[in-house]
């Protein structure tokens, strides 16, 4: 029997990742006729530790408006694509347990469509892999889309 997903979760951070892993969210949420939810997590301890402590609220609310003006564009291109009922979310804090535990918990995610890797190596050896964690922490099932391998 085929598993059909009621609530399907893409994150996305805006890396060139972005574009093929909601590609292929939109794909599976059009084949199960789901809800398609779309998330971007702003850590925002990334500013204050870059910039001294120094961010400004208007700062951080500049960046979370053009973040929901790019979420809304999205939004657009999966309903274009088919997906009648998608939702698009802002969240604070650390990627890692919202993606796989406080998103799927608060809105029945039953699929996280995520990208293998939205950082560069060095990025990953830093702060760790958001998908590795994900994929060993998530409350529901995790489809990992890899990047198109150049020919």
């Amino acid at each position: 029997m085929l598993q059909q997903y009621k609530n399907i979760l893409v994150p996305v951070d805006g890396s060139k990742a972005t574009q093929p892993v909601l590609e292929k969210a939109i794909e599976v949420a059009k084949r199960n006729q789901t809800h398609l939810d779309i998330l971007n997590v702003l850590e925002v301890n990334q500013f204050s530790d870059t910039y001294g402590g120094a961010v400004s609220g208007d700062v951080i609310y500049k960046l979370s408006q053009d973040v929901q003006d790019r979420l809304e564009s999205l939004k657009q291109q999966a309903i274009n694509a088919g997906v009648p009922d998608v939702s698009i979310h802002v969240r604070f804090g650390n990627p890692k347990p919202v993606i796989a535990r406080e998103f799927p918990a608060d809105h029945g995610s039953e699929l996280i469509v995520i990208g293998s890797t939205g950082l560069t190596a060095v990025e990953r050896l830093m702060v760790g892999s958001v998908t590795n964690y994900v994929s060993r922490s998530a409350i529901c099932d995790v489809l990992i889309v890899k990047p198109e391998l150049t020919k």
